[in-house]
């Protein structure tokens, strides 16, 4: 049914294309191939160019034989750096790893590769399945850019299976949290910081202020927040006029998160005025969180597709974001799940063969399920 060797021989070959995020043009090229040699009708959208990347959203739709409602299987085409040069290296364990010095890619090829040959060995079979859509979306690592500007009035399907979780395969995400991040600029005013240091406005002294009142980290069971980047300052001789502050927050709870974005929003304002100083306040909603009731369809779904599998299905939350993301805003009902990738956004990220069958046979359960 499932074919190992083309599994391997496709996982590597997708994998050793650079496919960084706006980036995607040469493995969505070789992805369309690959769907229209299956049935698929294929298009693509032009969400590369609202970003000055090189390649769209591609979208497919291959109609089924079974009389029940099309599902909607999504995977993406960019990966996190270091990703130029990838070399798969399959060891004897059969483990798949890079060769170092960038990550693998198996976030998200594992997924691309699942959900090919799900429907290729099904197709091959004369097996009744689903109608099926597709969608690799470019630019998910960056906030999911791709799929927050598909137009989603071509989708058919009210259900959806993400492949893009890591860890052992049958786990499933049924909940992520909105992911808000921020900038603020503090405006000081310069001076010489030995002759006349009473004259300036210390930026960088007002943005350290300002951290030391704030939580980071888990501040409750629902939230992190967290103080990415700083950086101000021209010469050590000169009181800094300018910082900036970059950080991000996420909660499970989308209300909350925008409270704790306005209490942070409001900490800095206050340190700003004692100062005399002026803020520059930017803060960007990137992605809403989702819940999905497990005792649904979708999850009763999945259930059963792992069984079917030899898998006890395992339900868990997840504090990244994903495409679902945005598919949950559209009111498409789903889960994003394990897809046999591990390690993920490191030069130690790797897979197993036998985690990619049992990954392309929950999905191939999936697309034959009524």
């Amino acid at each position: 049914m499932i074919n190992r060797d083309r599994i391997l021989s496709e996982f590597v070959t997708l994998v050793e294309i650079d496919s960084p995020s706006f980036g995607e043009r040469e493995i969505a090229d070789v992805l369309r191939n690959k769907l229209e040699a299956i049935g698929f009708e294929v298009s693509e959208d032009d969400a590369g160019k609202q970003y000055g990347g090189n390649c769209g959203n591609l979208y497919g739709y291959l109609p089924g034989e079974l009389n029940e409602e099309p599902l909607l299987f999504s995977s993406h085409m960019d990966t996190v750096a270091p990703a130029l040069g990838k070399k798969a290296i399959l060891h004897s364990d059969g483990r798949i790893t890079g060769a170092g010095d960038t990550v693998l890619g198996a976030d998200d090829v594992a997924g691309l590769v699942s959900i090919l040959e799900a429907i290729r060995s099904l197709r091959e079979e004369g097996i009744a399945h689903r109608s099926i859509e597709v969608l690799f979306p470019i630019a998910e690592e960056p906030y999911a850019k791709g799929s927050g500007v598909f137009d989603y009035t071509k989708i058919k399907s009210k259900e959806a299976y993400v492949l893009d979780l890591s860890g052992r395969v049958g786990r499933a995400a049924y909940t992520a949290p909105s992911i808000l991040s921020f900038k603020a600029a503090f405006q000081g005013r310069a001076a010489h910081a030995g002759f006349a240091p009473e004259e300036g406005i210390h930026s960088i002294a007002i943005a350290a202020r300002a951290i030391s009142k704030m939580q980071l980290g888990r501040v409750d069971a629902d939230t992190t927040v967290n103080i990415g980047n700083i950086a101000g300052g021209v010469a050590t001789n000169i009181i800094p006029e300018n910082c900036r502050v970059e950080g991000e927050l996420r909660s499970f709870q989308h209300e909350k998160a925008l409270r704790y974005l306005e209490e942070i929003r409001e900490l800095f304002q206050k340190e700003a005025d004692l100062a005399g100083a002026i803020l520059h306040w930017e803060g960007t909603i990137n992605c809403k969180a989702y819940c999905t009731e497990l005792d649904g369809a979708t999850a009763e779904r999945y259930r059963r597709a792992c069984t079917k599998a030899g898998l006890t299905a395992e339900f868990v939350k997840t504090f990244g974001g994903s495409d679902h993301n945005i598919f949950a805003t559209k009111g498409i009902q789903g889960l994003v799940i394990s897809n046999a990738m591990n390690s993920v956004h490191s030069c130690e990220e790797y897979t197993e063969v036998e985690e990619l069958m049992k990954s392309t046979e929950i999905v191939r359960n999936l697309m034959i399920s009524i």
